[in-house]
């Protein structure tokens, strides 16, 4: 058995690496992991699991097989997860003995979302006026002001899973009734003028580097535009950056963290949901910043210095659901990547599944230009070659 990191120690190029989750976003981490010479561990249940067809190895097993934790925690020194939704008893259990980035109390809250939002305000950050909804008696005692609004399940939503638009009281008790019951929080809508999102690090020692702010537009509840075109440090943008900064340090937390925030008609901030993992909207980092999401992943676990977060690029990320790979009338065709491809500044990313299926996230695309506007008439040239919905901004 392999002794224990401290909390300061280094943890050598070299050495193994443990990845809860298989997906795309462990692959891409496997990646960052191998380029700065470590090796990988990737515990997955899925034995064509994306993460686990690049790492050094893929133990197959449920998330809180015991066995299975064991063999990660014999091979690795420190451990992260790519997704939410892991046991969190599984990253407690693996803390006592390792290294683990998040931790497993730190993955907790953020696995429930009436937890989380209350824990978002306690750090001094405001949210939109909400309710958690625990039996129908707390829909029926709810505000008048929270209708309109968007009854969420507490747990397991993601991608617009689990939601529910409701326009009265009656509405909200017949979607809680659909959920099952579940435990959920009631959200008011709010006058949405645009959602942003924040990339941060945060290392062992407390220190915080964040990337700039991406503007996102979201589709059917997925992420299907993120813009990290505007670098200026408006005001917004600084708020932004405090707010999460504040929110890591709360919550003691070690890794890649985003935070995803509305911006309202009258210029304010709400912070929205957190994601204790990289996200989405930092996908442009893998070419535009010389240190990517991926890799301060990886510098957070080992104790590396944190990368340097300066996006020296503008940058526009599309992506990619298996929507594209057919026609019109279902049949499969594979996409036109020559004509991507023939795009200057443009960086095409395919996460390696098995299989193309409709909406599900099968790749995407860093659109780069110096200039913002002709990054945006590139980003509309490679959507038109894929049929990707895309509107250009207004000037």
């Amino acid at each position: 058995m392999i002794n224990k990191a401290t909390d300061s120690e280094l943890i050598a190029p070299g050495e193994w690496l443990g990845m809860i989750g298989g997906g795309q976003l462990g692959r891409m981490f496997c990646h960052s992991a191998q380029q700065l010479g470590y090796k990988v561990a990737v515990l997955d249940p899925d034995t064509q699991s994306p993460a686990g067809a690049v790492a050094e190895l893929h133990i197959c097993a449920a998330y809180d097989d015991e066995a299975a934790l064991e063999q990660l925690a014999s091979r690795c020194r420190a451990i992260t997860t790519e997704f939410e939704n892991v046991p969190a008893h599984s990253l407690l259990r693996l803390g006592a003995d390792r290294r683990v980035t998040p931790s497993g109390d730190a993955v907790a809250i953020v696995q429930d979302r009436i937890t989380e939002k209350a824990f978002i305000v306690s750090a001094g950050v405001p949210v939109a006026p909400y309710v958690a909804v625990l039996s129908p008696t707390d829909l029926e005692t709810a505000p008048e002001g929270l209708f309109p609004g968007i009854l969420k399940a507490a747990r397991f939503g993601y991608d617009g899973k689990g939601q529910a638009r409701v326009a009265t009281r009656e509405e909200a008790l017949q979607a809680f009734a659909e959920f099952k019951g579940v435990a959920c929080v009631l959200e008011a809508l709010q006058p949405l003028a645009d959602e942003i999102s924040v990339v941060a690090a945060r290392g062992l020692d407390g220190s915080i580097k964040t990337y700039v702010p991406s503007h996102n537009e979201h589709r059917d509840g997925i992420l299907a535009v993120s813009t990290a075109a505007d670098h200026a440090q408006s005001a917004l943008y600084q708020q932004a950056i405090e707010a999460t900064a504040s929110i890591a340090t709360a919550l003691s937390y070690h890794g890649v963290l985003c935070v995803e925030f509305f911006v309202l008609s009258d210029g304010s901030l709400l912070a929205n949901e957190l994601a204790p993992r990289p996200h989405n909207s930092g996908h442009f980092t893998m070419d535009a910043c010389a240190s990517s999401q991926f890799e301060q992943q990886v510098r957070v676990m080992t104790g590396l210095p944190l990368g340097d977060t300066t996006a020296h690029t503008p940058s526009l990320m599309l992506n990619l659901l298996g929507d594209i790979w057919f026609d019109q009338q279902g049949t499969y065709r594979e996409p036109n990547w020559a004509a991507v491809l023939a795009e200057p500044g443009v960086c095409l990313h395919l996460y390696g599944k098995a299989e193309a299926r409709v909406g599900r996230k099968m790749g995407h695309i860093n659109v780069l230009d110096t200039d913002p506007q002709q990054l945006q008439h590139k980003a509309a040239r490679v959507a038109a070659a894929l049929g990707i919905q895309y509107e250009q901004p207004s000037a």
